[in-house]
């Protein structure tokens, strides 16, 4: 069974920085792509980064870029997503995802889900 749980989530006042966490289990973790994608209330949920199974080539959404870094660690199972300079509208739940293939910024593209992980960013 394919479990991706999601970590590292809190409350942090702007400008501040969080990391997230995404360790998976039932998976060859090292032949999916991971994404991070987050939800805020009443709104739909977006993108915010993927990384190919080799670790290189790091696709971010525009609202994030030059603040967050994603990476992974294969030997760990485990996906990160480095926020910095938080603002608050990054408050939301963050969610990782795994898909086999190429990058993808279209939830419907990734095959299993983590169960989220909530970050307030306060002003």
């Amino acid at each position: 069974q394919v479990q991706l749980v999601d970590s590292g989530g809190g409350l942090v006042q702007a400008g501040g920085s969080l990391r997230l966490s995404c360790t998976s289990s039932g998976l060859t973790f090292s032949s999916y792509t991971m994404g991070w994608f987050r939800q805020a209330p009443g709104k739909e949920r977006e993108f915010v980064a993927a990384v190919a199974w080799t670790g290189t080539m790091p696709y971010y959404a525009d609202s994030v870029k030059g603040r967050f870094t994603i990476s992974r660690d294969n030997a760990k199972n485990t996906a990160y997503l480095q926020m910095n300079s938080l603002k608050p509208e990054d408050t939301g739940v963050y969610v990782c995802a795994a898909k086999r293939g190429a990058s993808a910024a279209s939830a419907r593209a990734y095959e299993h889900w983590g169960q989220g992980t909530q970050v307030t960013v306060s002003s």
